[in-house]
């Protein structure tokens, strides 16, 4: 298994694809000072509740065109997101 990296989660930019909704899934990532491709999503859940004008927070899994994978936190309702892990 790969080392991985705890971390303060950091405000990030997302390029983000609409399939059925607005920013959908991550497209590309802007860390380390540059921006990589997201060239899988291996994982995606949510937190909170899904009802109308309830808070969600939804995480993806992704593993990047570096070979790397990052943990993505997204506020829907700030419509921010967050570097939570990197592996």
């Amino acid at each position: 298994m790969k080392g991985w990296f705890m971390m303060p989660p950091s405000l990030i930019e997302v390029d983000c694809r609409s399939e059925y909704k607005a920013d959908e899934l991550p497209r590309s990532v802007f860390v380390s000072g540059r921006w990589v491709d997201v060239e899988e999503v291996l994982d995606r859940w949510y937190q909170g509740d899904r009802s109308p004008g309830s808070a969600v927070t939804e995480y993806f899994k992704v593993l990047a065109d570096n070979g790397r994978e990052y943990l993505l936190r997204h506020d829907r309702e700030l419509d921010l997101w967050f570097l939570e892990k990197r592996w």
